[in-house]
């Protein structure tokens, strides 16, 4: 098993390969405005890196957002493209969810945001990193300060 995992969803730029154990080779890019420019050679980066070639990937997964569009739109297309190239699955999953998991936090509950823009932020709540509390959602920092309010945060 070889997946190529995608997502644009925030101002980084993030590409990994794992072999159903591990991360074999990451690259991860902050530039919120770059999306279309740094994908494809972090792709052709991370499978430099390993000396492995695209046609050994047997499925991609792509982070779904939340995002801004444009972000979201050069990461799902790639994904897309690549699983119809090469006849493998692509599977979406919701950043935050991403960004929870990586946090490693056995116990909750906690916070996952990132920056929407627009002086908004996309969030959700987690009781541990792998069980999500609610829905993804975007909102002013100001209408869920109730809500999240002495909780640990995970994001930018």
């Amino acid at each position: 098993m070889l997946l190529l995992a995608l997502d644009t969803a925030t101002p980084a730029v993030t590409v990994a390969l794992h072999d159903g154990t591990d991360v074999i080779a990451s690259s991860s890019q902050v530039d919120a405005r770059r999306h279309g420019e740094l994908l494809l050679p972090a792709v052709d980066r991370i499978l430099a890196e390993t000396g492995l070639k695209l046609d050994a990937v047997t499925g991609i997964v792509v982070g779904i957002g939340p995002g801004p569009y444009t972000g979201l739109r050069v990461g799902l297309m790639t994904a897309d493209t690549f699983g119809l190239a090469l006849g493998v699955p692509v599977h979406g999953v919701c950043t935050l969810d991403g960004l929870a998991y990586a946090a490693d936090i056995e116990k909750g509950p906690f916070v996952v945001a990132t920056d929407a823009r627009r002086k908004e932020v996309y969030w959700a709540r987690y009781a541990d990193s792998r069980t999500r509390l609610t829905d993804p959602a975007v909102d002013r920092p100001a209408d869920i300060a109730d809500q999240v309010a002495g909780l640990p945060a995970v994001g930018a």
